[in-house]
């Protein structure tokens, strides 16, 4: 069985909204679209990379599969092309509950149980990746249908806009599962493991 992967770039408090430019996502009047951009680095963008070796399958949110399928199609070579490769080879799952035309090259629509959905993407690939699509991800969180969680914090604050862990999240715990890894620009890399079970409780004044 394949592991699902949640890959995110966030705010420090959580905006995870158009990191990559303005016109990806400014619903609700959002106006940071691209806070992503000033803070990359040549570490970030290597340690992303390195994020996808393995990568053999995508899984989207309707949202970002029309991002993704409006822009990668048309890059050849150049700093995204080694990216553009991949995701223009590897298969592409898009979650939706309206029926789709989906032009990109390998796409597939799934169906609107997403359980039965994610687990019959696990059975066919080893390494499947969800990119942003937020409003998906909370269903993801929910049901704890993902293996790793892999976040980009940034070192800014927003205020507004759409959250990592908004409506989603529920009583989890995690595992770190690889070193922390910090960018010159001040960008932090948390990669997380799903573990079983629920957080433990305590109480603090009973220390030695």
């Amino acid at each position: 069985m394949g592991l699902i992967h949640i890959d995110l770039f966030t705010t420090l408090d959580g905006v995870a909204q158009a990191p990559g430019g303005p016109e990806e996502d400014p619903e609700g009047g959002f106006a940071f679209g691209g806070w992503q951009a000033p803070l990359t680095d040549e570490l970030t963008g290597e340690q992303i990379g390195a994020g996808m070796e393995g990568m053999d399958a995508l899984l989207l949110g309707r949202r970002t599969y029309d991002i993704f399928a409006s822009y990668w199609p048309k890059i050849d070579g150049g700093v995204d092309g080694g990216i553009a490769d991949l995701f223009n080879r590897i298969p592409k799952y898009m979650v939706s509950r309206e029926p789709r035309r989906l032009e990109w090259d390998r796409s597939t629509q799934l169906g609107p149980d997403v359980a039965d959905a994610v687990a019959g993407v696990r059975d066919r690939h080893e390494h499947v990746h969800v990119i942003g699509s937020l409003d998906f991800v909370q269903t993801l969180l929910a049901e704890q249908l993902f293996d790793r969680l892999t976040l980009w914090v940034y070192p800014i604050l927003l205020g507004r806009g759409k959250k990592v862990f908004a409506d989603g999240a529920v009583p989890t715990n995690l595992q770190l599962i690889a070193p922390v890894v910090a960018s010159p620009k001040g960008a932090v890399m948390l990669r997380y493991g799903l573990l079983d079970g629920t957080p433990a409780v305590g109480d603090m004044g009973e220390r030695d």
